[in-house]
């Protein structure tokens, strides 16, 4: 569900998940006999830069190694405000593996998936859970330097900016999403222009930036944020419109006079996912 700039109610995962996905079922049915797999009995993906990479449980091999023929894998359209699945299902390929990298995807634009595992008779299993993925833009290794250093010409940092996405520019523009700044105490990531709130994610380091799955839907604040190494920061941003925009990133080194940093941003206005979680049964 999209993240309107209204007061949020946010549900619980699953309450969000028994809200349901249309289900078509599997794509073959059994003929004249012949073995049926197990459904694959979760699935999970990562959000990427123009891709998703799905993940299941290889059950359906593990059970019956002597049957299994392959996975295959699906997918149709989202609605993120009806929180239902398209109608219309296409194959987007098959593997013999329990993962599969889905690639040229639109940023911004929610699929559903889904994976069924076919017997050497040809017969599909059930399908597993359904998961709903939307790919965002993300770059690695952004290097920001504090305002002392040229003279702050590279000290702020927009996720869209002037038609482009990972906008480094002047902490004097006044209109970068958050800013650099060095004090006694130690480097901060400060939000700049009005609308750009932000928080840190969760209470531990995390290992990368597919560490970070769907933005908090509270606790965002403007207080500047101490850049950290191994810590991942969310952004929400009300850029005037009627959802809220939301931007992730992960410290991963902080200098004297720098921070390098990776980032990801959601193009898809108030879906405040960044990554990933599990699929919905």
């Amino acid at each position: 569900m999209r993240r309107s700039l209204a007061p949020l109610v946010v549900a619980a995962l699953g309450a969000v998940a028994a809200a349901g996905c249309y289900d078509h079922g599997s794509p073959t049915t059994a003929v004249g006999g012949g073995v049926q797999l197990q459904a694959p009995t979760t699935l999970t993906s990562i959000s990427l830069d123009s891709a998703v990479e799905l993940q299941w449980s290889d059950n359906a091999y593990l059970s019956d190694p002597n049957d299994f023929s392959y996975y295959q894998v699906f997918s149709t359209g989202y609605n993120l405000d009806s929180t239902l699945c398209g109608a219309t299902w296409v194959t987007e390929g098959t593997t013999v593996s329990p993962e599969f990298l889905v690639g040229a995807l639109t940023n911004g634009v929610p699929r559903c998936y889904e994976v069924t595992a076919v017997s050497l008779d040809g017969v599909a299993s059930g399908p597993s859970p359904i998961r709903d993925d939307t790919p965002r833009p993300d770059a690695l290794n952004v290097l920001l330097f504090t305002p002392d250093t040229l003279a702050g010409a590279r000290s702020g940092f927009s996720f869209a900016a002037g038609g482009g996405l990972g906008v480094v520019g002047p902490a004097s523009s006044g209109t970068n999403d958050f800013t650099v700044v060095r004090d006694s105490t130690g480097t901060y990531l400060v939000p700049q222009r009005a609308g750009v709130t932000m928080e840190v994610y969760g209470n531990t380091p995390i290992d990368a930036l597919t560490s970070i799955d769907y933005a908090p839907s509270q606790g965002y604040g403007t207080t500047g944020l101490q850049a950290l190494p191994g810590w991942g920061y969310v952004f929400q941003m009300d850029d005037g419109g009627a959802y809220f925009m939301y931007g992730g990133i992960r410290v991963s080194a902080v200098g004297p006079n720098y921070v390098i940093f990776d980032w990801s941003y959601q193009t898809d206005p108030g879906n405040p996912e960044l990554v990933r979680m599990a699929a919905r049964k």
